[in-house]
């Protein structure tokens, strides 16, 4: 397995090679591409990579969203295009992107809903243009999970950490794990008849309202 982060790997695993690259930088991230085809030429590609920026709209910067389109959509085109010809050559690949609950709107949003809402329709367009080549691409659209950016946010253990929960129909927020478990499903080679579907794990807030 292959990481790509801007920031050091905070494991080691015989498996596991960390590449820090910032995703944000498109030469940056061209060349990493670049590297990983060539050397490992992978057949499933999941794009984590987020970043929020919340405001209201009237400070909304346009900055801002240039940074969210490049770290969302720019890098996400630029990790499928490298990997795609050793996909196509092996005539398999497995493609997940994460989007956000958020993709549905969200108050300071702006920026972040928009980028990952056009998430879901790259995915659906590159499934109608991979599908012959036996490749799939799907959507996993998680939230709220407790990751360090979320509780950069909402703080661990806050009156707002816990009137978030509540307003969350299964009760709890989210875990790493959950999301994991959604992306193993669309990444396994078993599953080559779901493409272009997005997969909301986010405890039904989707079909409710949060409370943040």
């Amino acid at each position: 397995m292959v990481s790509l982060d801007r920031a050091p790997a905070t494991f080691t695993h015989p498996a596991l090679t960390a590449i820090e690259v910032d995703l944000g930088d498109r030469e940056a991230t061209r060349s990493a591409a670049a590297e990983v085809a060539t050397l490992y030429a992978p057949t499933t590609l999941v794009h984590n990579a987020g970043v929020i920026r919340p405001a209201l709209l009237a400070e909304v910067k346009l900055g801002d969203l240039d940074a969210l389109v490049e770290l969302h959509l720019g890098a996400a085109i630029q990790l499928v295009q490298a990997m795609l010809p050793g996909m196509r050559e092996r005539r398999f690949g497995r493609i997940v992107l994460i989007s956000s609950r958020a993709a549905l709107g969200a108050a300071t949003r702006t920026a972040y809903s928009a980028t990952k809402a056009a998430l879901i329709g790259m995915a659906r367009t590159w499934a109608l243009e991979l599908a012959a080549d036996g490749i799939t691409v799907n959507v996993v659209a998680p939230g709220p999970i407790r990751t360090d950016m979320f509780h950069a946010i909402v703080p661990e253990g806050s009156e707002q950490d816990a009137r978030l929960a509540a307003s969350i129909p299964v009760g709890r927020i989210g875990e790493a794990g959950d999301v994991a478990r959604a992306v193993a499903f669309f990444a396994a080679p078993a599953n080559g008849f779901v493409t272009g579907q997005t997969l909301f794990v986010c405890g039904g807030s989707s079909v409710s309202s949060l409370k943040v």
